[in-house]
């Protein structure tokens, strides 16, 4: 794609951000757009929001687990970026107003001590560089017309960013078994599913892995400080106005989240 292109998908894209009306998949009015093609339209679409103001605070990877690439159709991990206009405390209620299309999905956050830069970076050097984990929550959500979303769309689309929100519990991931230590999730006091790290690429510390390596052949660092969301470990939750959320990790507490309004899908 050319640059007069990509500038057209990605404002195109901002555009439907600040109305709050999706826009049809891209790979459908472009067969031909790449992956490389996409990350610079995701580019110019963030640019947009750090122009009016936002700041990166973190990044996110998605399509990490089967359950979320099994409801996309896509089979391979992406990233978006994170920005202070995202993110919410524990219990904070959201408002669905603001949103398009939202889906919840449970994972956990790794907040950095220390800078880290591909490529060459392990699981390990990831457990090192992190300060602590918490529970948390993604609020996906498409600009995408109905969810009709192949790899291209969604990251073209930011990786689907909504909003995110943090829980307060600290854990260190150095006593903390992040592979193995379960996730329950819960809607409106009700069972909705259980997860476990290792369902995100074997651990979420490799995912996270694969994201500074991945960053790193783009000369983007993780640096100190930053949220970096480390992929779904539910199934993908629907939710509307006056739904709660719960997610508990064992040995590590749990995040909770709201929601109230209608989304504009």
């Amino acid at each position: 794609m050319n640059d007069d292109q990509i500038t057209f998908h990605g404002d195109e894209l901002y555009d439907a951000f600040l109305t709050r009306r999706p826009v049809a998949p891209l790979l459908g009015r472009n067969p031909d757009i790449t992956i490389a093609d996409a990350y610079r339209i995701q580019e110019r679409f963030v640019a947009r929001r750090l122009t009016a103001g936002e700041v990166i605070i973190g990044k996110k990877i998605g399509a990490t687990s089967k359950p979320v690439q099994d409801f996309l159709g896509v089979y391979q991990p992406d990233f978006g970026m994170l920005t202070s206009a995202m993110v919410h405390a524990d219990g904070a209620t959201i408002d669905l107003g603001a949103l398009i299309q939202p889906k919840a999905e449970a994972e956990l956050a790794f907040v950095l001590k220390d800078d880290l830069k591909g490529p060459g970076v392990t699981a390990m050097d990831v457990i090192r560089a992190t300060d602590y984990v918490l529970p948390c929550f993604e609020i996906v959500d498409s600009r995408i017309t109905d969810w009709a979303i192949k790899i291209q769309d969604t990251v073209a689309d930011n990786a689907s960013c909504g909003v995110f929100v943090l829980g307060t519990t600290k854990g260190d991931p150095r006593r903390l078994d992040i592979t193995l230590a379960g996730m329950v999730l819960e809607k409106n006091g009700e069972l909705f599913s259980t997860g476990v790290g290792a369902a995100v690429q074997g651990s979420p510390a490799n995912a996270v892995a694969w994201l500074a390596n991945t960053l790193g052949d783009l000369g983007i660092p993780f640096k100190a400080g930053e949220v970096i969301l480390s992929g779904s470990q539910s199934a993908l939750v629907p939710v509307a106005d006056g739904d709660e959320l719960v997610c508990t990790v064992g040995g590590l507490g749990s995040c909770r989240v709201r929601f109230s309004g209608k989304a504009a899908a």
